[in-house]
């Protein structure tokens, strides 16, 4: 499937039997082996990377047909004369859930161009005509649109996209889809496939087997290890990321879902705080150079910050609110070397994915065409208490 802003849904296909003609009246096969009449408007056909139009195709070229608004993954389109449906494509269902807010923090529709909750809703939907493994509700939270997608990576490109087009919009922390079978609590596997440099198998295999997963087969060839795992879906949310690092960007992970299996238990996830601004301004060096044994900052002198706003990582378990805006007192008094320069740990921004794994049940990554912030959901501290 695709979607064009002028001729609507297409369907791409290739021609097994038979042949096809524009403005032809044709029937598709749909999902419960229901006959339903249809008419295609245009019929292309690939020039290179370009389209063109076609009057008729034959058996083995890929069309696109336009005019088809009703047409699914894994219909057979054919003619009237002789019904018969090819066997269907199957799709992996949705593993994981976001949630897409409008973007609600003080600095709101300052960076980006559609900040409306419509404008995300109607811009999610639009996607689900032609990205066939993504589906989208409403959230029962009011203004929030649930997006259920195959990965955490699936809805990360999605995001991403978004920002690029000019969007502004909160995401909340990705959830699994579990299923209840026989009143037992059921969670989707992921069959791994990794290849390595034979040096990373040891971490490789220690972080997977930490998070529940098991290894099921491994081959040797030269310098480089080709594994496979089975893995809760859970496990991978992250992952990545830690594993281009432990493969020194030489790695190659891909996976499928492999079925449900029965809850395989808990395992440590993120086990430190958050460093939240308890009010609004610019970052000022002198405090960050007094607040640095706190934990791991995310922001730099000079950025603007709001009460509410994550600035930093906790280097224990609670959260802790900070004030990263306070100024050094003046005084009439003076000494050699009282005013140097503050020298400060160099800051490592999160990239969105790291963004996504790091926040909680009750924060948000504030996405913007030109920031990615993070921020409680909640964002005066009297009402978080």
């Amino acid at each position: 499937l695709d979607y064009s802003d002028y001729l609507g849904r297409l369907a791409i296909g290739k021609v097994y039997n038979g042949s096809v003609k524009s403005k032809e009246s044709l029937v598709r096969i749909d999902r419960d082996a229901k006959v339903k009449a249809l008419r295609v408007v245009k019929v292309q056909t690939y020039k290179g990377n370009d389209l063109a139009e076609i009057e008729h195709a034959e058996p083995g070229e890929i069309v696109v047909l336009a005019g088809l608004e009703e047409v699914e993954i894994g219909d057979t389109i054919c003619s009237k004369d002789s019904p018969v449906a090819l066997e269907r494509i199957k799709i992996d269902e949705p593993t994981i859930a976001m949630t897409f807010y409008a973007n609600t923090s003080p600095l709101a529709g300052k960076e980006g161009k559609y900040v409306q909750s419509q404008r995300i809703g109607d811009r999610l939907k639009k996607e689900t005509l032609f990205n066939v493994a993504l589906q989208v509700e409403d959230s029962p939270e009011g203004d929030a649109f649930v997006v259920k997608g195959r990965g955490e990576l699936q809805l990360a490109i999605l995001i991403e996209t978004m920002r690029r087009e000019g969007f502004e919009l909160a995401a909340g922390r990705p959830k699994i889809l579990y299923k209840e079978v026989d009143g037992q609590k059921h969670e989707p596997i992921e069959k791994v496939f990794i290849d390595c440099p034979e040096a990373s198998v040891g971490a490789i295999t220690e972080k997977l087997s930490s998070k529940k997963g098991r290894m099921t087969n491994m081959q040797n060839s030269g310098d480089r290890s080709r594994l496979e795992f089975s893995v809760p879906s859970r496990a991978l949310i992250g992952y990545r990321s830690q594993f281009l690092t432990d493969t020194k960007g030489t790695g190659i992970l891909s996976s499928y879902l492999e079925g449900y299996e029965p809850y395989r238990g808990d395992f440590k996830e993120r086990n430190l705080g958050s460093l939240t601004a308890d009010r609004a301004g610019n970052v000022i060096p002198y405090a960050i150079f007094h607040l640095e044994d706190r934990g791991k900052f995310f922001v730099k002198p000079g950025d603007i910050v709001y009460e509410g706003m994550i600035v930093g990582e906790h280097s224990l378990a609670n959260d802790l609110n900070l004030n990263v805006c306070k100024e050094k007192k003046l005084s009439n008094m003076r000494a050699s070397g009282k005013d140097e320069n503050v020298i400060l740990t160099p800051v490592v921004r999160p990239n969105l994915e790291q963004a996504l794994d790091f926040i909680r049940d009750d924060e948000l990554v504030e996405v913007t065409p030109e920031s990615i912030r993070l921020r409680k959901k909640i964002l005066a501290s009297n009402l978080r208490k």
